[in-house]
């Protein structure tokens, strides 16, 4: 008998078959989903930093603009100061897209680092390839609470950073990916 015929409603029929081909769909999604690298997201404290950088730069010039031309030329040269804060406040959403573009994930083998809004860039640094791993902060960004992990391989070009992260976290993924590393690359 066929597994497809009408007559045959039991659990080998098609009913049967459908809820059996869904349910293995479903288990495999799931696996899929399971064996995905898993990604961890920037803090939030380094928008934080750079909307405020954004608003101190372009609120100097903005004040220049405006005030210079303003004092010595008329009120109408004060329009000058439109430009750098129009510019501000895109500035200010396109920060916040960069900022939730960035991530990173630590797999078995590898270290995944993915970003960017309109170009999507996804650099994989594999742990037996990385010569060097630092961590810096520098005082804007200790200030904040911040630091950097630099990736370093022979290839210049892979070179990754992860910008804004925690300092205990910083700290700790430089030892893992050194651990990780220095255990990949005895293997080479």
């Amino acid at each position: 008998m066929e597994t497809g015929s009408p007559q045959d409603t039991g659990p080998t029929g098609t009913q049967g078959a459908a809820k059996t081909r869904d349910a293995a769909g479903a288990q495999g999604a799931a696996g899929a989903v399971e064996d995905g690298p898993v990604w961890i997201a920037l803090p939030p404290g380094l928008l934080k930093m750079r909307r405020l950088l954004l608003v101190v730069w372009l609120g100097l010039i903005s004040l220049a603009a405006g005030l210079v031309p303003g004092l010595l030329a008329g009120p109408a040269w004060a329009a000058f100061a439109l430009p750098p804060l129009a510019l501000m406040a895109w500035g200010w959403v396109m920060l916040e897209r960069n900022w939730r573009s960035w991530r990173y994930a630590e797999r078995a083998d590898d270290l995944l680092i993915s970003r960017g809004v309109l170009w999507r860039e996804e650099t994989v640094v594999p742990y037996g390839r990385m010569q060097l791993v630092e961590v810096t902060s520098g005082p804007v960004e200790r200030h904040f609470g911040l630091a950097s992990v630099q990736l370093h391989t022979a290839a210049a070009a892979t070179d990754a950073t992860i910008p804004g992260l925690d300092p205990a976290e910083a700290e700790r993924l430089r030892d893992r990916l050194t651990e990780l590393g220095e255990a990949r690359s005895a293997g080479l």
